[in-house]
């Protein structure tokens, strides 16, 4: 008597039966990549600046080192100490230039890897569909990438005019005090003279690059639209839940496509504040 079969017991995936992973892990994943990429170029691209100025720093302590050998050799006094920094800054020399040339070596191959993950995220982003939530949400978490990058740049900025506002105060300062207590006929009257245009040039480069009106802008716009980015989180104002109460996809996907919205309004916005901030007087009243 033979029993009937029972239900066939399933076998497990083998690792090339697995599911692959959807449209919006391989963007997520290939976008950490490129972020990671991005990086190692960027601190390759620094040391190469930095090996760049211990390079030019050397070559002139060089020139300076043979220069005051060859002055000891005319007034013959000793110079094997001189002798010694020549031939120490020289080994640095040679040293920082190896360095430099293997980190250039570094710089393309990086620069390269990060132009093919930049290719193979645009791929990716495209495999993602426009109108689904998943795209929306990842538009909603790359809004902070954005903030991030305005308060740097506002912070740059900021930074800039506040240095170039202590420079103009110390500068003034020091020049006034710099006249009144050298005489006419003081042999270090130019210094005086020097600084106060030294602070002509300065407030004149202030007030052309406008650095705190950039900054200002800029901090603005990334609060703002960090303030939608919450609000779309805890459900404020106009992201609130509808009135029926109804909370499904579709009205995530509403208020998200609402956000996205907003946040382009507001990049928009501050692109047409910069553009003003380039023009001169003359051509906003022409306008």
């Amino acid at each position: 008597m033979t029993t009937p079969p029972g239900p066939q017991e399933e076998a497990p995936l083998g690792p090339q039966e697995e599911a692959l992973p959807g449209p919006q892990e391989r963007y997520r994943e290939i976008g950490k990549n490129y972020e990671l990429a991005a990086g190692r170029l960027r601190s390759a691209r620094s040391a190469q600046l930095i090996y760049w100025v211990i390079l030019i720093s050397s070559i002139a302590l060089i020139g300076l080192l043979a220069y005051s050998v060859i002055v000891g050799l005319w007034q013959e006094k000793p110079v094997a100490t001189r002798y010694v920094g020549l031939v120490a800054l020289l080994a640095l020399c040679i040293g920082i230039g190896i360095l430099a040339l293997k980190n250039r070596r570094q710089i393309i191959e990086f620069d390269l890897e990060v132009r093919n993950l930049n290719h193979d995220k645009q791929t990716a982003a495209t495999r993602v569909p426009s109108n689904s939530i998943e795209s929306l949400r990842i538009y909603r978490e790359a809004s902070q990438d954005i903030v991030t990058h305005f308060r740097t740049r506002a912070s740059r900025n900021l930074r800039a005019h506040n240095s170039i506002q202590a420079i103009i105060i110390i500068g003034s300062i020091t020049a006034s005090t710099t006249t009144a207590v050298m005489a006419d006929a003081h042999p270090l009257s130019w210094v005086s003279t020097g600084l106060t245009a030294f602070i002509s040039i300065t407030a004149g480069l202030a007030a052309y690059f406008k650095f705190r009106e950039r900054g200002y802008n800029l901090q603005s716009t990334a609060d703002e639209i960090e303030k939608h980015y919450n609000a779309t989180q805890f459900r404020l104002h106009e992201y609130a839940v509808s009135k029926d109460g109804a909370d499904d996809a579709a009205a995530e996907a509403e208020r998200l496509r609402l956000f996205a919205a907003n946040v382009e309004r507001l990049r928009e916005e501050q692109r047409k504040r910069e553009l003003q901030l380039e023009q001169s007087p003359g051509q906003k009243e022409e306008r």
